[in-house]
Order: C-alpha cells, then structure tokens, then sequence
C-alpha cells in the first residue's frame, strides 16, 4: 500500500473506506470514457447512510421542491440546506472537511477545491414512479457565490432496487449520440464526476418503481474561485442534449424549443397575451 494511501487511510479513519488505493482511483478517472469519473462503492458507513434514509422519511412535503422544466426534467430536491438534519450534518461534516477535499483532488487532479455549504441544487434527490431527467451538462457556476462548478459527487441510497425500476445514471457520448456507461443507483455507491461541457449525463428513462418506491440520493457539487485555465467563464445553466438524439419525450414542441433562441420564444409568447 503506498504512502499516500496510508495518509488518507489516517486522516479519514472512521468516516470513510477507502475502496482503493489513492493512485488506481486516479487512474480511473484519468482513463474514464466517455468523461473522467469514478465509481466509488461503500464509501460510507452503513449506519451514516440509514440515518440519512430515516432522515428522509420524515421530510414534510413541504421542505421539498418539485423541478418541472419544460418537460426535461421531472424530480424532488429539498429545497434548501436550512431543512437539513443531524444525519445530514453528519455527512456534510465529513465531505466539506478539508481531509476530504484534499482526497478528491489528489483522485480528479483539481486543486484548492472549494465545498458548497448552501447546497445550490444538492443535498437529498427524490425521483418517484415516471420521474426521469433528460441528458444534460450542468451549469458551471454556482448560482450565487459565483463559484466554478468543477465536480460533481452523487451518493445513492436504493436498497434492494430493481433493474425494472430503471433509474441509471447515464453517461453520454460528447455529441450526445449514445450512451457509454450505465450506473446502476445503488446503495452506498457513490459517482464521481467532472463538471463541464459536454459532459452530458442523464437519468432519461422514466422510472418504473413499484408506486411506493423512490430512487433516492445525496448529491454534492465541488468547486474551485476560477477556471481550470484561468480564462473568464461565461455563466451557463444546464445544457440539454437535443432530444432529436433519442433521449427521452422527443416533441415537435420541445425540439423546437431546443433550437430557437429565449429571446424569440419570450417575444412569441408576449405577442399571444
């Protein structure tokens, strides 16, 4: 086992394990296709994440918000940090700390990375019966700290989840034509991946769990105060592969939404008031 392995086994004893060495993950990220990742399982405890499980149970409907744009995109998030218990506090306080920033950029090569305690679009992830997300790449910065979206970690939380139930993580090819890597959301699997464009990912087949099941997951964001190469970054939002590639819900409509500019959409619907 080499030094470094050894460092972060010390640093990181009792809250994470590590599935590897420190340099074998690197490698597979590096060499990942179609976009650097990896696929980390049992990362966690148990007991942290079935604390997490309960902690979900017991969210109102109201301290949660249900994301419909325009057809692409069908799920539950919560609606702010503020709504997080002492389970997710526990998690938080182990994936902000700086033993843990410090890993995933010796694994991604990205220095002085940065966490998100406001949890901008992360935190706990609901996707119920026909809930699906189109293939898309996230928005590179963060909505109000102006902070570079680099990485993005994903933290499933299924127990004894189906194939029928559909509900992988899908990674797709950079012209968005087909998709490369399929991940099963199991629990205790933790996806780690690179934030930028095109690195178009996706749950686009629509869920088929039983009614009273739902894919659940924590999601994290990673950044750094500027851009991998020091150039000024414009702003964007998700970026949606067309659906005339095949990903799911391909309408005259929403084709025609993927191709024409806001602007003239936005003075469309003025004129029909």
């Amino acid at each position: 086992m080499s030094d470094l392995t050894s460092e972060f086994q010390n640093l990181l004893i009792d809250k994470i394990l590590l599935p590897g060495k420190v340099e074998e993950l690197r490698a597979t990220y590096r060499d990942a296709k179609p976009f650097p990742h990896v696929i980390m399982d049992n990362l966690f405890s148990e007991a942290l994440l079935d604390s997490l499980l309960v902690e979900m149970s017991r969210m109102g409907r109201d301290r949660w918000k249900n994301i419909e744009q325009d057809t692409r995109e069908r799920t539950l998030r919560m609606r702010s940090a503020a709504e997080m218990g002492a389970a997710g506090d526990q998690l938080l306080s182990i994936v902000h700390a700086a033993a843990f920033l410090y890993f995933l950029s010796e694994i991604t090569g990205v220095p002085q990375l940065l966490p998100d305690p406001y949890l901008q679009g992360a935190g706990y992830a609901l996707m119920r019966r026909s809930d699906y997300f189109n293939v898309h790449s996230d928005r590179n910065v963060a909505y109000e700290t102006g902070l570079v979206r680099r990485l993005a970690m994903i933290v499933f939380l299924n127990k004894s989840w189906s194939p029928e139930y559909h509900g992988e993580l899908e990674l797709w090819s950079h012209d968005a034509k087909h998709c490369d890597v399929s991940i099963a959301p199991l629990y205790n699997r933790t996806v780690l991946f690179e934030v930028a464009n095109p690195n178009f990912h996706g749950v686009p087949t629509p869920l088929a769990c039983p009614a009273d099941r739902m894919r659940q997951s924590f999601i994290l964001y990673y950044h750094t105060a500027a851009s991998n190469d020091g150039l000024e970054l414009k702003p964007h939002t998700s970026i949606f592969a067309p659906r005339l590639y095949g990903t799911n819900r391909a309408t005259l409509k929403s084709v025609v939404r993927d191709i024409v500019p806001p602007f003239f959409v936005r003075a469309y619907r003025r004129l029909r008031k």
